[in-house]
């Protein structure tokens, strides 16, 4: 927002103060809402096979080996979920009207273009990791074992930051002629 909106003031606005508290305050926020969901884990009662059917331990897969009522804890993480899934997007989307307004403000086409194509990487890395993380934990299927359940999880996990630096990337002429020559070079195979 402050890098298209006030291009100019944006070493004074995003000082390195500002930062380490936008950092600060992000993993403060993530740091409670887990311990938020473990003492809720913690009022489950566990017996009975303890083998997870997933490649990782999540929220989803610890609640099917419990043996007490689970309803409470899926609805709690229901909620931070949605809580925290809507406030982020809401900001994001928010400073997005900001910036679609002052790029319509650009008089130049060429100039348009630039600034859709700098915001266009992050929001698409943005959607997909919001949508795809929301899914996950808001999926109908609270067991959490199926294998479309263990796809999504995996695409949540490791495919999405898997992509980021391809997503970003794909804004420098490089990673672009590189592409390029690739797909020249299929296409003689």
């Amino acid at each position: 927002y402050a890098a298209i909106c006030n291009p100019l003031l944006y070493s004074s606005i995003m000082s390195p103060a500002l930062c380490g508290r936008m950092v600060l305050g992000s993993y403060l926020a993530g740091l409670s809402a887990s311990v938020f969901q473990l003492c809720a884990m913690l009022q489950l009662h566990f017996c009975g096979p303890n083998v997870i059917n997933h490649f990782f331990c999540d929220m989803p897969q610890l609640l099917l080996l419990s043996c007490t009522d689970t309803f409470f804890v899926q609805l709690f993480t229901a909620l931070l979920t949605m809580i925290f899934g809507v406030i982020n997007v809401s900001v994001i989307m928010i400073s997005y009207v900001y910036i679609v307004i002052s790029i319509m403000k650009i008089t130049t086409s060429s100039g348009r273009s630039k600034a859709f194509n700098t915001c266009a990487s992050h929001l698409t890395a943005v959607t997909l990791f919001y949508t795809s993380g929301m899914f996950v934990y808001l999926s109908s299927s609270s067991g959490g074992s199926s294998s479309f359940d263990r796809f999504a999880s995996f695409f949540y996990t490791v495919l999405i930051p898997m992509l980021n630096p391809l997503i970003y990337s794909l804004r420098n002429q490089e990673t672009k002629d590189a592409l390029r020559r690739l797909q020249k070079k299929s296409r003689y195979c």
